[in-house]
């Protein structure tokens, strides 16, 4: 029988058909579809045609189909919905893809090929999109080592051939240790805490199979269970298990593996002639220079870490008046957070809690999408791989263009953290294809027959992932290769980041606010207090960023640190970190850098979209409100339409005529003096 992974899917939409794929079809279809796609390359390679554009970069494009259906499945599957198995062949596969990779980038006469086109690409007569693809075509060979030779270039095949191993274990390590921990809560230990923190410690509890309700490492849990718990040492007990993933010892450590990543990446950096990994990775970023990072980090820590003190020693105070004669911890940050908000703003979570319904949530994005871009969604009644996930097919002016899947429930076989990604990208040449795009996030599951309810964190998570997906799905252009998100990596943050600004715009939350069990409107009065919250703890929030960011930016720029932890913390008292805060990722759990290469040196890149969103908005608000349909049309057609077929820069100026600076970010958080 032909293995579904490799047949003609012929499902709706041509999605995966989940229901016929097994965990024992990944090994043979991933190796036959391997083989295909190196049988294919040879061919373009060894054509006895003179290269063209045609023959050689279209053909690329088309190449390697069906290994692109298997690792869309298989990827999903085992980021969502992981088990042993699974866990297995993603180490198993990871080095034949590393090894894959170097083979093509290594394939002398294909690089002759594409080195001749570059050469004589004023002579080509391309396109403006077609000499986008040849330029990030030729110099991804270039800086993936194919110009090296000899030994430079086996030892460049066998760093990314470990790298791809390592990352794959930081992963797993990861996993193992967020689903190994749970604490268990007696009855008296629920004391203080509201009814939905109750729920869903109940809820994570039955689905551990437990007797009880317990607190797990999941966010959407371990925040609220931290804010609202007035038990210090649980508060204390739970923090510690959190801000030590990856660092227990034991065969799931993960310190070890990143002193060796790091190390890893400086030898692949000074193999194409950079002085260090920052300079390697940020070249081909807005950034562009390690010095232009920090120059924005540090212009926004100052003021930050001024706020974040002056909230620390308030609550210090309140620490004090509780009778606790101790300093103050980053385990009581959230809960005293929690309750000088409640003084200063009458804003209670567990009062707004209520009208942050997930369904009305999901309701709410896609009407401002309507609004904005004229999208309908149409519920799907198909196979998908985890019955927690649903599916839409997305229409603009009655035509298919997209299918949109979400998988939002934690669970612990799914990674931490929140996600987009294409099962299949937009695309006009060498075939015609229409996007499958998946959002994933970890919202706590409700019990059976109870809706399930978000913080507005949660309600901003689903925002900014909606805000990735409209960027694959409004995607328009002919090459997959620069459709969508394949954009650089702090400009792919900025349609997610301007996205989050629908959900406080008050008529949307006056719509979709509604009370779980009234069905009333969120009151005009709590309205009014969570919009003057808006910027409330901004202070923390942007110090556990930041930190983080410069952490990745120095590992990668200069030496790689023997020790990244004793670096860690070197960096963090040069910088003069707060004593009651913590990096949002520590190093042995930070995954955005280590998992894989995609935000090492990058970390920083939301904050550098976070520029550009605050300034966009801002043109929707002179132009006179957020659902302006010129400029709507405008961020359509000079930014999700366009993907990576153009700069970055020139997309961002094309929209709003100048690039912007760090003031509408600073007054946004309110931080600006």
């Amino acid at each position: 029988m032909t293995n579904p992974l490799l047949a003609d899917w012929e499902t709706p939409f041509g999605v995966a058909p989940f229901d016929a794929i097994s965990d024992e079809d990944f090994r043979p279809a991933f190796d036959e579809a391997l083989a295909a796609h190196l049988a294919e390359v040879e061919a373009i390679a060894s054509s006895p045609e003179p290269a063209t554009f045609t023959n050689t970069i279209e053909a690329m494009e088309g190449a390697g189909e069906a290994l692109d259906k298997v690792l869309s499945v298989f990827f999903s599957v085992s980021g969502a919905d992981s088990n042993d198995q699974r866990q297995a062949l993603q180490r198993e596969f990871s080095p034949k893809l590393s090894a894959h990779s170097s083979a093509i980038s290594n394939n002398k006469a294909l690089f002759a090929r594409i080195a001749d086109l570059w050469e004589r690409r004023d002579a080509l007569g391309l396109s403006e999109e077609e000499m986008r693809v040849l330029y990030l075509t030729h110099r991804g060979f270039v800086r993936s080592g194919a110009a090296l030779d000899g030994a430079e270039a086996e030892q460049m095949k066998e760093v990314k051939s470990r790298l791809a191993v390592l990352g794959t274990e930081f992963t797993q390590n990861l996993l193992k240790d967020e689903a190994a921990w749970f604490m268990p809560l007696a009855e008296a230990d629920l004391e203080g805490l509201p009814g939905f923190v109750v729920d869903a410690a109940r809820s994570a509890g039955e689905a551990l199979g437990q007797d009880g309700p317990v607190v797990t490492l999941s966010r959407s849990l371990i925040v609220p269970f931290l804010q609202f718990s007035p038990r210090r040492d649980l508060r204390r007990k739970a923090f510690e298990a959190w801000a030590a993933r990856g660092a227990n010892g034991g065969d799931s450590d993960n310190r070890g593996i990143a002193a060796e990543i790091l190390a890893l990446r400086e030898t692949r950096a000074k193999l194409l002639g950079y002085d260090d990994f920052a300079a390697y990775k940020l070249e081909t970023e807005m950034a562009g220079t390690p010095e232009r990072v920090r120059e924005l980090l540090m212009a926004v820590w100052e003021p930050a870490k001024a706020q974040a003190l002056r909230d620390a020693a308030e609550m210090e105070q309140m620490l004090r008046d509780d009778g606790i004669n101790d300093a103050f911890q980053p385990w009581d940050w959230r809960y005293y957070s929690q309750k000088r908000r409640r003084a200063l703003h009458d804003l209670d979570e567990a009062e707004l809690k209520p009208y942050l319904q997930l369904e009305r949530m999901i309701e709410a994005a896609f009407t401002c999408s309507t609004r904005l871009f004229g999208l309908a969604f149409k519920p799907l009644d198909i196979a998908l791989y985890h019955p927690d996930c649903r599916a839409w097919e997305v229409t603009k002016d009655g035509k298919h263009i997209a299918v949109f899947i979400a998988d939002y429930f934690a669970r612990a076989s799914k990674r931490s953290g929140a996600w987009c990604s294409a099962m299949r990208s937009q695309a006009k040449r060498p075939k015609v294809l229409s996007p499958v795009v998946i959002n994933v996030c970890n919202f706590a599951k409700p019990p059976k027959g109870k809706p399930a309810l978000l913080s507005y964190d949660d309600a901003r998570t689903l925002f900014h992932e909606f805000g990735h997906a409209l960027h694959q799905m409004l995607s328009d252009v002919e090459f997959g290769s620069v459709s969508g998100t394949s954009v650089a990596r702090d400009f792919v943050e900025l349609p997610s980041q301007l996205y989050e600004h629908w959900l406080e715009v008050p008529e949307v939350l006056a719509e979709f606010a509604t009370h779980a069990d009234s069905g009333e409107p969120m009151p005009k009065a709590l309205l009014d207090k969570v919009l003057a919250a808006a910027t409330f703890d901004m202070g923390f929030q942007t110090v556990e960023y930041v930190a983080s960011a410069m952490v990745d930016l120095e590992f990668h720029n200069g030496p790689a640190p023997a020790d990244p932890m004793a670096k860690q913390a070197e960096i963090l008292a040069g910088m003069g970190m707060p004593q009651a805060i913590t990096m949002r990722h520590a190093t042995p759990h930070f995954a955005h850098v280590f998992s894989g290469d995609g935000y090492s040196s990058g970390y920083y890149s939301y904050m550098w979209s976070e520029v550009m969103d605050a300034d966009a908005f801002a043109a929707f608000e002179e132009a006179g409100g957020a659902f302006d349909p010129a400029i709507a049309a405008r961020l359509e057609e000079f930014i999700l339409s366009k993907g990576g077929s153009v700069d970055a820069q020139e997309l961002y100026t094309a929209f709003r005529g100048r690039m912007p600076g760090v003031e509408a970010l600073l007054k946004g958080r309110g931080l600006a003096a």
